[in-house]
């Protein structure tokens, strides 16, 4: 757990000072050629259905390398083009491979959906028949033995060789759940003399033959495949020969053969440091240990340990597979913005030859077109002050992050694992309550208290010896049925902690009070802090800037709120005067229900 937590803020560390950015730099010049064409495809304004072909072709990328959810995407942006062009036969062969990717994701329902939708385009009787089948099939997961029977059909009516491969190693499949591990081998066996000149094809079924060898007691023959499964996986790339080493050794390990399996594990370990693979390097790693210390070597535990850390540094810089999904990430949005460029000149075409007739028609056609386009305008601007505040919300404060992860390592630090669990614990749990609702412009006030509850607990863990706090809501109000303006309270409670409390000598109190009057909700957020006029003293310029964005952001948001939603929406700063120090910030609402 203690290596783990190393890891997770070595590899941030290394994030936030730009030791990966040279590295998307470089792999940015080298981007594969499935997104190379997609994008050339859009750019070039070529035909929907050689779009939707380079989509096709880029999802069978995905899909061979078994990022399944990925190809389902792309296959569906397919399907809507050929939709578009009335391509039927296209139509049916894109359902078809949905299928086949849902089923890989255990997604049974949606595949057979898929299979369904396929029979509505396909012509080929035989085709239709294989649907059928398939659909059966699908449709009888808990009865192997009336699986066994549609595959059989299948078999019986393939020509194609990917048909017919896969079929057989479908009934493997049925055959291992049937406890015939003989007959799955056998099928296993056919399905390669079948696809004997595809290296992914063939890699997969040999090692599912792997597999059944084990469960038919034939250890020794399974170690010899996955040997040999292990030089091929080095001609396809050092990823695979990496997993297939750790195979192997779950392999010698069922065979009794611990040194074995260990020196296969050390060259699994091994060669993913040298050939910059990371997570293969952590994986290998882990797998090392844990064996390692169920034959109470410790030491050696140790020492793997020590080595990976030295190691860890240099490692993470030359190691591009852990940008890949933030690359393919960056190459999808630029696909994604030509596609709505591509729309939008097509609704521009469209428009324009729209416009070309009604300037050959009566004065009224004119006056109803040009209230259209106003009505089209507004629309656009009331959906971009829309998103100006869903930006503005989504406003993540650097300073809250930063001295989050510095608090894990200070808890680390002083070897407080339970603190820095309990700590990271909290942190996720706001952070995915905050991005479930980052798309709701005002949630339930019984949510919004949840959420600030669950900041100011995690600022108490930091702070517990500055500031205690408490939240207050009024017994007549329902807070289930009250709404409240998503995260506007969190900014006023973050400044009182961070810029007042923080800096008082000894313990200071900072409440929440939820109060209603008449048609008016009201949020007073009161500390006895130093002060705005003694905070501002203490700023530094960074700390200056960092404040002045945070009001004009909420000044932001609550102009958008009341432009958007014709709300009455207000704010108020007062500093406390006399002997007393602190703020007292109140934020007033309209009475607002579900």
């Amino acid at each position: 757990m203690y290596i783990k937590y190393i890891f997770i803020l070595l590899f941030t560390a290394l994030a936030i000072h730009g030791q990966a950015q040279s590295i998307i730099h470089s792999k940015e010049a080298t981007k594969s050629a499935e997104l190379q064409e997609v994008s050339k495809a859009i750019e070039e304004g070529k035909s929907d259905d050689e779009v939707a072909q380079s989509y096709e072709k880029l999802a069978k990328s995905l899909s061979d390398k078994g990022e399944y959810a990925k190809a389902e995407g792309y296959l569906i942006r397919a399907k809507k083009l050929y939709e578009k062009t009335k391509n039927k036969e296209k139509i049916a062969a894109v359902d078809i491979e949905l299928a086949k990717v849902q089923e890989a994701q255990d997604n049974v329902s949606a595949a057979i959906v898929s299979l369904n939708a396929a029979q509505m385009n396909t012509t080929s009787s035989k085709q239709r028949k294989m649907n059928t089948n398939n659909i059966g099939r699908l449709s009888n997961q808990s009865n192997p033995q009336a699986q066994a029977k549609y595959i059989q059909q299948n078999m019986d009516l393939a020509t194609d060789a990917d048909d017919r491969a896969m079929a057989y190693q479908q009934m493997a499949d049925v055959n291992m759940r049937m406890g015939d591990a003989p007959e799955a081998i056998k099928n296993l066996e056919q399905a390669l003399v079948t696809v004997k000149d595809k290296p992914t094809e063939t890699l997969k079924i040999k090692q599912d033959m792997a597999g059944a060898l084990i469960a038919n007691n034939q250890t020794e023959k399974a170690i010899e495949i996955n040997k040999d499964l292990v030089a091929e996986a080095r001609n396809v790339n050092a990823k695979a020969e990496i997993q297939q080493l750790q195979t192997l050794s779950n392999t010698l390990l069922e065979a009794n053969k611990k040194e074995e399996a260990i020196k296969t594990l050390q060259d699994a370990y091994e060669l993913a440091v040298n050939k910059g693979q990371t997570m293969d390097a952590k994986n290998s790693l882990e797998l090392l240990v844990q064996q390692y210390r169920k034959d109470k070597q410790t030491q050696k535990a140790l020492d793997v340990y020590a080595d990976f850390m030295n190691k860890l540094e240099p490692l993470v810089k030359g190691d591009s597979t852990l940008i890949d999904e933030k690359f393919f990430q960056v190459q999808e949005d630029k696909i994604l913005r030509l596609e709505k460029e591509r729309e939008l000149k097509d609704a521009l075409i469209a428009k324009q030859n729209t416009f070309s007739y009604v300037l050959s028609g009566v004065v009224v056609l004119i006056l109803i077109f040009l209230l259209f386009i106003a009505k089209a305008l507004y629309s656009i601007k009331k959906k971009n002050k829309k998103i100006a505040l869903q930006s503005l919300r989504r406003e993540m404060n650097p300073h809250f992050i930063f001295n989050s992860l510095n608090s894990v390592n200070q808890f680390i630090a002083q070897n407080n694992e339970l603190e820095a669990n309990k700590y990271l614990s909290s942190y996720s749990k706001l952070m995915r309550n905050i991005m479930e609702n980052s798309n709701k412009d005002f949630i339930s006030l019984t949510t919004e208290m949840e959420q600030m509850k669950e900041y100011l607990d995690l600022e108490y863990l930091r702070f517990h010896d500055k500031f205690r706090y408490s939240i207050e809501i009024d017994e007549e109000i329902d807070s289930d049925a009250m709404l409240i303006p998503n995260m506007l309270i969190q900014p006023q409670l973050e400044n009182a902690v961070w810029h007042g409390l923080r800096y008082k000598e000894g313990m200071g109190l900072l409440s929440l009070k939820i109060m209603q009057d008449n048609n008016s909700l009201y949020a007073i957020i009161e500390d006895d802090g130093i002060g705005l006029t003694k905070s501002k003293e203490l700023k530094t310029r960074h700390q200056k800037e960092h404040n002045s964005r945070g009001l004009t952001n909420t000044h932001e948001r609550i102009n958008l709120l009341n432009s958007l939603y014709n709300t009455n929406i207000s704010i108020d700063i007062k500093e406390k005067e006399g002997d007393d120090t602190g703020v007292i910030v109140t934020l007033r609402f309209p009475v607002m229900n579900k």
